[in-house]
């Protein structure tokens, strides 16, 4: 699970907050660019998804179980506030605080679903978080309010048979909110949404490079929003990874990463370099923007020089199965 998790994690999280990493950047004022589902009305408005879906196969036994997660961020409002009234930004002696808006992950898990049953018979599997609030004082009067809305869908898992012993699984994620406005629509919605996918006794197929035999049946499957590969150990065929990002079999992190920089399109050192350059008022926002952008300023602030050596490269016998 930790290979597995790690990966989707970086999923997760990618483009959560980008250099910069402090709200006054024009890029981190437009959020949530990557796997969002919105409720229907706002979506269609604007192009964007309501539902998503991915196939992909299983080469099945008469016991074959698979469980399915659905994963993704949940927007949550923090509003400053200085005493009974709301404002942007509040100084507390060397500290600053600001109104942003964060997330919080959401995980939704299936349990262990009969194969043998979803033959025809799909399995809906509810996504309902209500909405809620919390305060967390910061001094002198002064505290962080915390709000996030109602997010409402199902995931939907079905099978057909696909011949020579192997299923096509659908699985379906579909937002059921009601939401029409753009702020709104992110507030109710499932953003960076990813499927995690595990078999008991069955064996998945990879859709990118199939075995011939079955090359038939992976090209009748049809995603859209979500891009299955296989994850976990390098060889491994009982997990699944449907991503909104194009990945290959087994993706992995690469072991000198020092942690997550929420831009895997970017290399490590050159962000890592470019926080290091801050100057004081800019770490100091940085900071103020989001708990995970402190994380990452301390983070590296403290590598060691040896540490920082390796993100300049490494070298690896391609012929190796893991890192």
């Amino acid at each position: 699970m930790d290979r597995v998790r790690a990966i989707a994690d970086a999923v997760l999280y990618e483009g959560y907050l980008l250099w910069p990493y402090r709200r006054s950047a024009l890029k981190n004022r437009r959020r949530w660019t990557i796997g969002g589902v919105y409720p229907r009305r706002y979506a269609e408005r604007n192009d964007d998804h309501w539902t998503m879906h991915a196939d992909f196969l299983l080469e099945t036994a008469p016991k074959a179980t698979v469980e399915v997660t659905l994963r993704f961020l949940h927007a949550v409002q923090r509003q400053v506030m200085d005493g009974d009234t709301p404002v942007d930004e509040l100084r507390r002696g060397d500290e600053t605080f600001t109104t942003w808006q964060e997330a919080r992950e959401r995980e939704m898990t299936s349990g262990r679903l009969s194969v043998k049953r979803l033959l025809g018979n799909a399995v809906r599997i509810p996504v309902s978080v209500p909405p809620g609030s919390e305060a967390e004082g910061i001094g002198d009067g002064a505290r962080f309010v915390r709000t996030w809305e109602r997010v409402a869908g199902w995931v939907e898992v079905s099978a057909v048979p696909a011949g020579d012993g192997a299923v096509r699984l659908r699985v379906e994620v579909v937002n059921a909110g009601e939401a029409e406005e753009h702020e709104d629509a992110v507030r109710a919605g499932m953003l960076c949404a990813h499927v995690v996918a595990r078999t008991g006794g069955g064996a998945f197929v990879s859709s990118t490079d199939p075995p011939e035999r079955l090359a038939d049946a992976v090209a009748q499957c049809a995603s859209d929003g979500l891009w299955p590969v296989l994850a976990g150990r390098p060889g491994d065929h009982d997990t699944v990874l449907a991503a909104p990002i194009v990945l290959y079999d087994w993706p992995q992190v690469a072991p000198e990463s020092p942690g997550d920089l929420f831009d895997g399109t970017e290399i490590d050192r050159l962000l890592i370099l470019s926080v290091l350059s801050l100057t004081e008022d800019e770490q100091r926002e940085m900071a103020a923007t989001d708990p995970k952008a402190r994380q990452i300023l301390e983070r590296c602030g403290a590598l060691s020089s040896d540490e920082l050596l390796a993100l300049h490269g490494a070298m690896r016998d391609p012929r190796r199965d893991v890192w």
